[in-house]
């Protein structure tokens, strides 16, 4: 479907379009490698909390050449410790509209996704990588640490060890060592990563909603249970599924063989 005009932006440094029922939100700071700032982090939080009406899943790209090469350090010079925490949890609360928002968020990876811009990456839900993309988390180098929910989410996909060899030695991964360990869930030819991110962002739109709320907020806790208690919160979730009147109609669907059946591409 073609796109749309653009609608306003939530920030000057974000741009905001729609093709049909998917958003495109992109970081629109080349000149900086889309580093992140605290107003852009600030608007991002402000978008996924409240997407636009009719816009059931986003794309979350970079212009130019990077994803987003991490934190803007000119904003670190002058900051107490205090001020460091809440700088932090700005972030942790920003990132947490992303992963446990409204909408389905696939980020749209190339170039640079390092430090701020792994945090952020790792926040959405499925991630499109293009060759050029490389990871790395330089905030030791820097005489820093993590503070954007690295910690949290990073091992969660690459384990603690893989994590501290990465926040240690200042290692780079390349695209194919991240597809390898799980920082990308697909690895596409170069200059192909928006069009995938978008034709999967149309795929998870064509869902029930409460069936993406519940893979959203549901599925990473049953994760975390023990298997007694996640089975138990894993039946909740699919009697809550089961019983909304759009599953009924889709199922009614299938059985009257109205709906495609399963097939591999």
């Amino acid at each position: 479907m073609p796109s749309r005009a653009t609608e306003s932006a939530p920030a000057a440094t974000l741009r905001f379009e729609r093709r049909g029922e998917v958003g495109i939100l992109t970081l629109n700071r080349a000149a900086k490698r889309n580093a992140l700032d605290d107003p852009t982090v600030e608007a991002l939080g402000a978008f996924f909390a409240a997407p636009p009406d009719g816009v059931r899943a986003v794309v979350l790209a970079g212009a130019g050449e990077y994803f987003c090469a991490g934190l803007d350090l000119s904003e670190l010079a002058s900051r107490s410790a205090a001020e460091g925490v809440h700088h932090s949890r700005t972030w942790h609360r920003a990132f947490d509209d992303i992963q446990f928002g409204k909408v389905p968020v696939v980020a749209a990876l190339q170039g640079a996704v390092v430090g701020g811009g792994l945090e952020l990456a790792c926040a959405a839900h499925v991630r499109v990588a293009e060759p050029s993309t490389f990871y790395a988390m330089p905030e030791a180098q820097r005489g820093i640490y993590a503070g954007g929910g690295a910690s949290v989410r990073v091992p969660r996909i690459i384990g603690v060890h893989r994590m501290a060899d990465l926040m240690l030695t200042g290692r780079v991964y390349s695209a194919e060592e991240g597809q390898a360990m799980g920082l990308s869930t697909y690895l596409v030819p170069p200059g192909g990563g928006l069009a995938k991110a978008v034709e999967l962002a149309q795929k998870m739109a064509g869902n029930a909603p409460f069936t993406n709320f519940s893979i959203m907020h549901a599925l990473p806790r049953i994760a975390e249970l023990g298997q007694d208690a996640g089975l138990f919160m894993e039946a909740l979730t699919a009697g809550i599924a089961q019983s909304e009147p759009e599953a009924k109609a889709r199922m009614k669907d299938f059985l009257e063989k109205k709906a495609g059946k399963v097939r591999r591409d």
